[in-house]
């Protein structure tokens, strides 16, 4: 089996996919997508629930994507994960999207039904559940900074503010997106909640000086961005202005520390990557697809032996 397949290895598959008892009708579309876990996690949970069929990596361009969608479509694939850069370009190829995914205006989840692609947006109930299980608290308790405006960071956005966290503070490099995306949850927020010396919902510029007013206010700093991706990328936010009361969820997952995991545990706070959340969205997923309860330990375990 190939570690990665492309678009003209989906323009052929009757003849590039092996022969075998469990053919390939899952997968994960992004670009890049070699650093994806998800064929490990969702391979152990074909095989635990004895489901004849294999996950795997599939490398398309944005370019690409329409005619992807379509020979998935074509070849009678089950569903598909998308990674970046396709949540939100997705979008305009498909036949239906939830409610959810279509707030987001993102998918990451693709389910195929009798020729008919729908979409599903499982970023934000997996965030949810990863921070109850990493910090053992829920959103609806918590003051929130998310950085980044972007598919998994509007997901991350909405469930927050669906779950009536008591703070939420978006920031974004792109300043005019973060404060679109406070507009559009705005009504949320229209009861008063706590008091404190910001807003409930609030945008703010991605600068040091922002950054550093917000800290003493806020429990849970998220990094929805790609920043971490790449070993040499800086850490979203300096160590030097993070403190040992916050929380730290980094959505990039890697196998060493990301920059900013590190940074939080410099400065003596808690940090985790994203492999959690990678897990709960992965299990929702798997759920979808398949009308019955993922094997969440399963699939934990596949995680954990990834070195």
């Amino acid at each position: 089996m190939k570690e990665i397949y492309t678009l003209a290895d989906l323009q052929n598959w009757d003849r590039v996919q092996e022969k075998s008892a469990a053919p390939i009708c899952l997968g994960v579309s992004g670009d890049p997508v070699a650093h994806s876990f998800s064929p490990q996690m969702q391979n152990a949970a074909l095989r635990a629930c004895k489901i004849k069929m294999r996950y795997a990596k599939f490398q398309i361009a944005p370019g690409e994507l329409a005619d992807a969608l379509q020979l998935v479509r074509d070849q009678n694939f089950s569903g598909l994960n998308l990674t970046i850069p396709h949540k939100a370009a997705a979008l305009q190829h498909l036949d239906a999207v939830d409610e959810n995914a279509g707030r987001v205006g993102a998918v990451n989840t693709i389910k195929v039904e009798k020729d008919r692609l729908r979409g599903f947006n499982t970023d934000g109930k997996g965030f949810a559940r990863a921070i109850r299980e990493e910090f053992s608290v829920d959103l609806r308790d918590l003051r929130v900074m998310v950085l980044g405006a972007g598919g998994a960071a509007r997901a991350i956005a909405l469930q927050c503010a669906k779950e009536n966290c008591e703070r939420l503070v978006i920031a974004n490099r792109t300043a005019d997106k973060a404060e679109q995306l406070a507009k559009e949850l705005r009504d949320f927020f229209a009861g008063p909640r706590v008091f404190g010396p910001g807003p409930r919902l609030q945008a703010i510029p991605w600068e040091e000086s922002a950054f550093r007013f917000q800290i003493a206010n806020i429990d849970l700093v998220v990094n929805a961005t790609s920043l971490g991706l790449n070993r040499a990328d800086p850490s979203p936010i300096p160590a030097r202005l993070l403190a040992p009361h916050l929380m730290i969820y980094d959505t990039v997952y890697s196998r060493d520390r990301t920059p900013l995991v590190s940074a939080a545990m410099e400065a003596g706070a808690r940090g985790v990557n994203g492999l959690s959340m990678l897990l709960h969205q992965g299990a929702l997923a798997f759920e979808i697809w398949f009308d019955r309860e993922a094997p969440l330990d399963v699939m934990r375990k596949a995680l954990g032996r990834i070195d």
